[in-house]
Parts: C-alpha cells; sequence; structure tokens
C-alpha cells in the first residue's frame, strides 16, 4: 500500500514539483496550498506524513504542527524552510516537528529524509503491537494528558514540552524495559540527531520532577552505563535503580 502524504505549501511551483517528485517515487500525494486548508485536508485521509512548509498564509506550518499536536496526532511531521537559520529548526522541533529540510535541497535528501520519518515511525507502530496510547495515560504518579501537552499530580497540573511529552510515550509503551540512551535518542529526536546524550539526560531530569510524588519519588530508574527503565504500571515490577 502507498504511503499517504500531506504538502502544504503555498508556492505553486514548488508544490507541484513535490507533488511530482514524491508520486514518481510511488507515494500518493494529497497537496494543500496554506495551512489552513491542510488543517481542513488531515481529517479526511490516515495520512502518514505531513510536509510543511513554514511561512505560509493563514495559518503557518509552525501553527498547524502545534494545532496537529494538540489533537493528539502523532503522524511524522517534516518542515520545509527557506530561512537556513537555527532558530527557525529549533522552534519547529520543539513544536513537535520530526525532523525539517531547508530550501533549496535536493531531491534525493528529500526522498532520503521522507523514507526515514515513514521508517521510523512503522517501527515505533509495530514495537508497541500497531496500537496507540490512550489519550491520558499513567506515567508514575502522573497522569499525562497528551493533547493538553501536562502532566497532573496530586491534582497539580504542569506543562510539557513536546520531548518531555514524546519521552513519556516511550516510557509508557516500553514500561519494565530497559532502552538505551541511543534507542530513546532515535525515538524522541531523531536518526539524524547528531548532539550528545547530556541533552537526553537533561530531559529525562525535568521529566522525572514533573511526575513524582512523595509516593513515587523515582518511577524512571537510571540503568548505568546503559540508560533508563521506567518502573510503572504496566512494568513487570522490578525494583527501581537508584540514579
Amino acid at each position: 500500500m502507498k504511503a499517504k502524504i500531506l504538502i502544504a505549501e503555498d508556492d505553486a511551483n514548488i508544490r507541484l514539483g513535490l507533488v511530482a517528485t514524491l508520486e514518481s517515487d510511488g507515494y500518493a500525494v494529497t497537496a494543500a496550498s496554506d495551512g489552513a486548508q491542510a488543517l481542513r485536508l488531515f481529517p479526511q485521509e490516515k495520512f502518514d506524513l505531513v510536509m510543511l512548509d513554514i511561512m505560509m498564509p493563514k495559518a503557518s506550518g509552525y501553527d498547524v504542527c502545534r494545532e496537529l499536536r494538540a489533537r493528539g496526532a502523532r503522524v511524522p511531521v517534516l518542515l520545509l524552510t527557506a530561512k537556513g537559520e537555527e532558530v527557525d529548526k529549533v522552534v519547529g522541533l520543539k513544536l513537535g516537528a520530526d525532523d525539517y529540510v531547508t530550501k533549496p535541497f535536493g531531491v534525493h535528501e528529500l526522498l532520503a529524509r521522507v523514507e526515514a520519518l515513514l521508517r521510523r515511525s512503522r517501527a515505533g507502530q509495530a514495537e508497541k503491537g500497531g496500537t496507540e496510547l490512550p489519550p491520558i495515560f499513567k506515567l508514575g504518579a502522573a497522569e499525562i494528558d497528551r493533547r493538553k501537552f501536562s502532566a497532573t499530580v496530586e491534582g497539580e497540573s504542569v506543562a510539557l514540552t513536546a520531548r518531555e511529552l514524546k519521552l513519556a510515550e516511550v516510557f509508557a509503551a516500553h514500561a519494565g524495559e530497559v532502552l538505551t540512551r541511543d534507542a530513546l535518542l532515535n525515538a524522541v529526536w531523531g536518526i539524524s540527531y547528531v548532539g550528545t546524550t547530556r541533552t537526553l539526560d537533561q530531559h529525562v531530569a525535568q521529566l522525572r520532577k514533573k511526575i513524582a510524588s512523595p509516593a513515587s519519588p523515582d518511577a524512571i530508574a537510571t540503568i548505568h552505563g546503559v540508560g533508563y527503565r521506567y518502573d510503572g504500571p504496566g512494568s513487570a515490577g522490578v525494583s527501581p535503580a537508584t540514579g
């Protein structure tokens, strides 16, 4: 079955070129000329990937990405940006985008990034047995609301970043399993990430604080020299490690 891709690009020439390139590579493509149209089209199909130009009328690529994540959609999002400035990429990734390409880009690079995102998405679904977490799920002492990007502990709610939410989802989907740092980086930051594991450790530390309570102070255990393990609802009852 052909993977279905939704493209939102206001430049007609670029939009037609993207459609032709992707269709020639075997994808089924639906195109929108602005962000608002993309949001109208998204519920009509089960898309496997969404490709968004950042600078669009009516709703920017940032707006569309933010709205899709607010709806609980976990479809991979690839941003297209002409600016090439790091701040634009960082903003997009923090909003929940999975990857980006900078215009002008080569056809081979674009197709490689699309293929990589689809491959990771399929692998993630296979690891979860093809199922999605519910909109609200337990992690440690917290209730995680995927729609609101929030964690609630004993009636107190705190906001989660896109990365923290993705980490929470991965831990909940693999309760009781030891997850290596490389596996977590690939699942949350993507295989193209070239930073250090220190970034992961900092995000895990922040997530720990947000889901902790006196009754469950450290549901995410550090496995020294390897990675982390979530010992909570759904786990095999293993004892937490210190860290």
